[in-house]
């Protein structure tokens, strides 16, 4: 079997796998592999190479006749007949790092575009060697290119480009970028672009909430430091302007520690899931009232924290999917601030 046919069968779907085999040559050809006039194997060949029986095979290319995808030609074989059939929009995805949430954004994105588009997902990890990698080995080969820019410098800390990043984005034709998550990159023209004000997000969220805050004496929230994955300053500056401004004292940990010298009257602004369980832990088996005792404000909603009553800050993450894939379908330029929401419950 040709390099550029790549057949996948999966053997627990329920999709016939007739129809398996169609749609991996349609998607192939999707994607540019099989230009008009590539040869495929004949019913025996893809027969043996598959593990498949000869008539699903003989049935899988009947249909492709029937949809002129492929033509028969007699003595010689299978030859792809026609690529304009195929309207789907192929998209390069790269994101940060692979947590819920930046999953969260991918899968709106690919539900949203839908049977019009073929979506590949890369991950660099914050790495500029493998971001600048991936995005130099596709150039040209994509409609559009969706990326999350994020990265880390040799301290750890949150960096939104480097050079070499902005240089290679620059690359990429304006008309073909949508930029995700983050406004703090520097490129030439008009493009588009999705992304979140880390700074005045959080300041305007606690801004939602501070009423309710002005019961606590104190604001403390939990930064990760020298992370793997590290998260903008933004967000640390949003929350000193917003106690500054406010009058709140305030006090910046990197992490909850184990056996915190817990104070009534607290309020904790928690950005990590594990920060987040330690405190709640913490705050149970000294018994603490979480609303009362001690405040908890958690970033970034997600369906566990809504059954736990906790208060969050958080982007719409589904939102910036479905209006990234709006772009791509409409072909828009827009530069868009996501949707960030303060989400009040029990925990403050």
């Amino acid at each position: 079997m040709p390099e550029t046919l790549n057949i996948k069968i999966n053997e627990a779907s329920r999709i016939p796998k007739y129809m398996q085999v169609v749609d991996s040559i349609v998607d192939s050809i999707a994607m540019g592999n099989l230009p008009i006039g590539s040869k495929i194997p004949s019913i025996n060949e893809l027969s043996e190479s598959l593990l498949l029986s000869r008539d699903t095979i003989e049935k899988a290319y009947r249909q492709l006749k029937v949809q002129k995808t492929i033509i028969s030609v007699k003595g010689k074989g299978y030859y792809i007949a026609k690529t304009e059939l195929i309207s789907k929009i192929n998209v390069f995805f790269l994101v940060n790092k692979p947590s819920s949430y930046k999953m969260r954004i991918y899968n709106s994105f690919v539900n949203e575009l839908g049977v019009n588009g073929h979506v590949n997902l890369f991950i660099y990890h914050c790495e500029e060697s493998l971001f600048t990698h991936y995005i130099e080995r596709n150039l040209g080969a994509y409609d559009y290119y969706v990326i999350m820019p994020h990265f880390k410098d040799e301290n750890l800390n949150h960096t939104s480009a480097t050079d070499k990043v902005t240089s290679v984005l620059n690359k990429i034709p304006n008309n073909k970028l949508i930029i995700l998550d983050n406004s703090q990159v520097e490129i030439k023209g008009n493009y588009a672009a999705l992304y979140q004000d880390f700074e005045n997000d959080i300041y305007q969220a606690l801004l939602e909430g501070r009423e309710r805050l002005r019961k606590y004496d104190k604001l403390i929230l939990v930064y990760p430091e020298k992370k793997v994955y590290p998260y903008p300053m933004r967000i640390m500056r949003g929350f000193k302007r917003f106690c500054g401004e406010q009058g709140f004292d305030f006090e910046i940990l990197g992490e909850i520690y184990e056996d915190m010298e817990l104070q009534s009257r607290d309020a904790y602004i928690i950005i990590e899931e594990s920060d987040l369980v330690n405190l709640v832990r913490q705050v149970r088996k000294k018994n603490l009232t979480l609303g009362s005792d001690i405040g908890i404000i958690s970033y970034n909603e997600t369906p566990l924290k809504e059954l736990l009553g906790i208060t969050v800050i958080s982007t719409d993450f589904n939102a910036m999917g479905e209006t990234a894939a709006y772009m791509v379908l409409k072909n828009k330029k827009e530069r868009v601030k996501n949707v960030f929401r303060y989400i009040e419950r029990n925990s403050v």
